[in-house]
């Protein structure tokens, strides 16, 4: 798709910025520092790129209200990487499928389907779902029995709801994510593990971002809920029963057991696992290969495993560094107090 050049006093009055430069620069796009060329717009988060800046073939830069780069064309904004979110979206616009339900999609006599929602090829809409206006359903997605999915959210290919799955407005599950499999609960009798019936929904709130091949698995009774504009990594597990509050973000391949309780705007980092029923606080972050077991207060800041408070996980790192030398050092003690006791008790006798 050709992207449309704009000029730079157009881009200027989109993000609400100040302008210091030809308003007729034409623009054909936007570039890192290093990879623009001449007619690409870059942009500068502070003063630690000033000398990439500087040496950028862009034809102008985003920068913070405060920096000064005498001879560029700049747009001067108080948040830039904000900035730059707002001109993507301009450059590179989503494109909008046609509504309506294509031929080769499968939809039950029961279900309700809004005139300018989109159901593409392939998808499949189950008995007594509800598919809200504006919302788009990629080829080869399935949405079981009992699913709601909101007002304008996206359902890229091959996402899976299984039955009692609600998805709230302006939702995007990007592309082979399962929400609603039967959360892992068994129950051993004494000669095999019996499996217990997982009754329950998911539900994800407003505004909620989903990567690529999640798993949120469906409560064992009740809800296991993904809160308002929490933002999840691909290849993220999240367990039965578990409660993610709003605002937070979940990276790459972490995994959270069953029935936990995650605060709001809280950070889990890479890899991060969490025991199940552990609780991590409002504005907790937690960094990425950690393990969680039991609480994690409101606002800490945990590392490690198990995770401790970021300044005592760091000294245990840096101390493990010298676990060798150490031990080295402990043997020849052992040498020596060995050799004293023989010594005192020779001459003992």
């Amino acid at each position: 798709m050709e992207v449309r050049s704009r000029t730079l006093g157009e881009l200027a009055a989109l993000v609400g910025g100040e302008l210091r430069g030809d308003p007729g620069l034409p623009i054909r796009g936007i570039a890192s520092l290093e990879d623009a060329g001449s007619g690409d717009l870059s942009f500068v988060t502070g003063p630690r790129h000033l000398r990439q800046a500087e040496a950028s073939r862009a034809s102008a830069l985003v920068v913070p209200r405060d920096l000064d780069l005498p001879g560029r064309p700049v747009i001067r904004v108080d948040q830039p990487y904000a900035a730059v979110v707002t001109l993507l979206h301009a450059f590179h616009p989503e494109p909008a499928p046609t509504p309506g339900i294509h031929p080769t999609a499968v939809v039950a006599a029961s279900a309700r389907v809004a005139p300018d929602a989109a159901v593409l090829a392939l998808a499949v809409v189950g008995a007594d779902s509800t598919v809200d206006s504006r919302a788009v359903l990629h080829p080869h997605v399935v949405v079981g029995e009992r699913c709601r999915v909101g007002e304008g959210s996206v359902l890229h290919a091959h996402v899976v709801l299984r039955g009692n799955v609600e998805v709230g407005r302006g939702v995007v599950i990007h592309a082979g994510s399962v929400l609603g499999a039967d959360g892992f609960g068994y129950v051993f009798d004494g000669a095999r593990h019996v499996k217990i019936p997982q009754v329950g929904r998911v539900v994800v709130e407003d505004d909620a971002e989903i990567g690529a091949n999640v798993t949120i698995d469906r409560a064992t009774m009740g809800d296991t809920v993904i809160g308002r504009g929490t933002k999840i990594d691909n290849l993220v597990q999240i367990g039965h029963n578990t409660v993610v509050g709003s605002d937070t973000i979940i990276v790459a391949q972490a995994g959270i057991s069953g029935s936990c309780r995650i605060g709001n705007r809280v950070v889990i980092g890479g890899q991060v696992g969490v025991a199940d029923h552990a609780a991590i606080g409002d504005g907790a972050q937690v960094g990425s290969q950690s393990g969680v077991h039991g609480h994690v207060p409101p606002g800490a800041a945990v590392l490690g495993y198990p995770a401790m408070p970021v300044a005592e996980a760091r000294r245990a790192m840096a101390a493990q560094a010298h676990l060798p030398e150490l031990l080295r050092t402990v043997r020849v003690l052992k040498r020596r107090v060995a050799e004293l006791e023989r010594r005192l008790g020779e001459g003992g006798r």
